[in-house]
């Protein structure tokens, strides 16, 4: 069997996998009528929020073909990029429905026990991680075997991030924009509890976590996905040293880690009692486990081919490293998030002070990692082998990424709980899930941001490639000048999208105080808030306000390139890599940090719910919310978009 077949059978058994998860959860009970209104609310929103969003994405799709087929580009890439835009689009929509249908479930499955809650959430977030690697490997596989040109295969990665940097930045201006809303009216003005029914911005709350948290987060791990894995298969046709088919090594353990995160849910579903965080992770390690085995023994078949397996070795082991410091950083049950929830006690000011030296001091550990695995893989297999580190880090994304897309469906699942009145106890329930769903959250961002520095660093070395460059001199000003503005665009792309959610929260909390002024025996509950009033808020912000800063990922690499050259563009392209990298961190775990502060002090310390410390945390965290879930993993995106797009037009520079 070729390494190619192989990687083709791994993804269709993925997606059996996943199909057989989905007709299972559309067999279970969705609860009594209430729970199913307030989960057709939620429904309906999304898929209204994704159909306007992707009728603006299709145009931009076909644009972007027609010039690719009139220009030296050529058809052949123009076919892999609508594939790549088609599979990311199909990967972030099949992942929201499936969300959208598993949260009443889980709400309705917590009521008989936290187990049945859990499974039914990690099913669904099972389904999402399958179906992007499943549908990744697939689509590079077969254009692998279609055109046998893996530079060609960039087409792919390159609409898999464009559909991915829209979905990312739409989504999490939706989410953020009435999180924040809805937390500043309710929790700090009105003194409400989350998710209280009397809320007008809840039920957009709940969609925005579909949209942004699911969709959105499922197409930007598809693109990583996809970028790592064709990068290492261009730079394996120009490898020497080595040993046998190096292009399509990367389809063979990619495939072997499809295998390993199914047998990975299999830890997790077997796990019948205990902590559900301990749970997924050993579903994560036994994966991990797996994959570095499974690994070694095919590679040790092919003389040379260890020197390979320890660059895979660096990347995974790297990878987790990097999940794990995620977690101490940003979980309650460790110090630097509980010393947030303590300086909450003196007042906003020193909370998020707190959680902004928090967010610095937590980039040290994945520089440094990142760092490891780089020096580590590029001493056993060369630029090969730091290609090969990328992928190994996302071998096991099938599980990694289940964990993560859980969390919003256990948001989900509290909020109905809440608002359907299914009582204190599965209210607490729905709660403990959501906790968990929170740390497992920011483990997923910490690998999609280290995953990302690795992948845009192997898409820039194959620029290099394409180009010509065998070096690249710091004291050119021309480069020195690219590395400037490389710098620069991370700041300048989350300063739009921070001021988005702004503007868009803005606007919910004026409508939530409308309601509340204008609607008779709302604040009794006597009366039903107007809640398409929010969503349609939250909708037209997100999709107008995705657009300046998508078209500024695209345009500038190319200004920079035929404007100041292709040194500069190398330039360019570092400079936004290391400060994107570390941007991107300090957002995502401030962000995760302060959220968990929050919820620390609601499980009843330093004064628990209502009191001053509360309001302080709530504050801290609606300035966290577009850190760590609009501008921080919308960072990720950036900075390998910009590579693929020098990729694509290396050959004219």
């Amino acid at each position: 069997m070729s390494l190619t077949s192989f990687s083709i059978i791994s993804a269709v058994i993925g997606l059996i996998f996943a199909v057989i998860l989905a007709w299972k959860i559309r067999k279970a009970d969705s609860g009594p009528a209430e729970v199913q209104k307030i989960a057709g609310y939620i429904r309906e929103g999304a898929k209204a929020f994704l159909v306007k969003e992707y009728k603006i994405l299709v145009l931009f799709v076909l644009a972007i073909v027609v010039l690719m087929v009139v220009t030296p580009v050529g058809w052949k890439t123009a076919v892999a990029f609508f594939a790549g835009a088609l599979f990311s689009a199909i990967a972030g929509n099949l992942g929201m429905r499936i969300a959208t249908s598993a949260n009443a479930k889980t709400a309705w499955a917590v009521k008989d026990s936290l187990y049945k809650g859990l499974m039914m959430a990690f099913s669904s977030g099972s389904i999402m991680g399958l179906t992007v690697v499943g549908l990744g490997l697939l689509g590079v596989s077969v254009l692998y075997l279609v055109f046998g040109d893996p530079s060609i295969i960039y087409g792919f990665g390159f609409g898999a991030s464009a559909i991915a940097l829209f979905a990312r930045v739409g989504g999490g201006i939706y989410t953020k924009a009435a999180d924040v809303g809805a937390d500043l009216v309710g929790k700090v003005e009105k003194g409400i509890p989350e998710d209280d029914p009397r809320n007008p911005a809840v039920i957009a709350d709940n969609v925005g976590d579909n949209v942004g948290d699911v969709a959105g987060m499922g197409a930007d791990l598809f693109e990583s996905y996809v970028d790592s894995i064709v990068a290492a298969m261009v730079l394996g046709t120009l490898a020497t040293g080595l040993f046998g088919d190096l292009v399509a090594l990367p389809l063979l353990i990619s495939g072997v880690g499809i295998i390993a995160s199914i047998l990975g849910n299999f830890i997790v579903f077997s796990s019948k009692s205990g902590s559900p965080h301990a749970a997924f992770n050993r579903g994560i390690l036994g994966a991990a486990v797996i994959t570095i085995v499974a690994s070694f023994f095919l590679l040790t078949e092919v003389a040379g081919g260890l020197n390979v397996f320890w660059s895979i070795l660096a990347g995974l082991v790297g990878g987790l490293i990097i999940g794990f410091v995620t977690e101490y950083y940003t979980s309650s049950n460790y110090k630097p998030t509980q010393r947030i929830s303590e300086s909450s006690q003196a007042g906003a000011g020193t909370n998020i002070i707190s959680g902004l030296a928090l967010g610095m001091k937590s980039t040290v550990i994945p520089v440094l990692v990142v760092c490891a695995a780089i020096l580590i893989a590029y001493k056993f297999a060369g630029l090969y082998g730091v290609a090969m580190a990328a992928v190994g880090m996302l071998s096991t994304l099938g599980i990694t990424l289940a964990t993560d897309t859980y969390g919003p469906v256990a948001d989900n699942a509290a909020g109905i709980a809440e608002m359907a009145h299914l009582g204190q106890e599965v209210r607490e329930r729905a709660e403990e899930l959501d906790a968990v769903g929170n740390t497992t959250a920011a483990i997923g961002k910490g690998f999609a941001i280290g995953s990302a520095a690795l992948t845009a660093l192997v898409l820039v070395i194959s620029y290099t490639q394409l180009v010509g460059l065998t070096t690249v001199d710091l004291i050119n000003p021309t480069v020195i000048v690219g590395i400037f503005i490389g710098g620069l665009l991370p700041f300048m792309f989350s300063s739009f999208l921070m001021t988005a959610v702004g503007k868009a929260a803005f606007g919910i909390v004026n409508e939530v105080r409308r309601q509340w002024r204008d609607i008779k025996g709302l604040a009794e509950g006597q009366a039903e808030p107007e809640y398409a009033k929010c969503v349609e808020i939250s909708t037209q912000a997100a999709i107008k306000e995705m657009i300046l800063p998508g078209v500024i990922a695209i345009v500038v690499p190319v200004l920079i390139g035929f404007g100041i050259g292709k040194e500069a563009l190398a330039g360019f392209l570092v400079g936004s890599i290391v400060v994107g990298f570390m941007l991107a961190v300090m957002m995502a775990n401030s962000g995760g940090a302060w959220d968990n502060a929050k919820k620390y002090i609601e499980a009843g310390n330093f004064g628990g719910k209502g009191s001053d410390s509360h309001k302080a945390a709530v504050t801290g965290d609606t300035v966290g919310d577009p850190f760590k879930d609009t501008a921080g993993p919308s960072l990720n995106i950036l900075v390998k978009l910009m590579s693929i797009i020098a990729l694509i037009i290396a050959p004219l520079l």
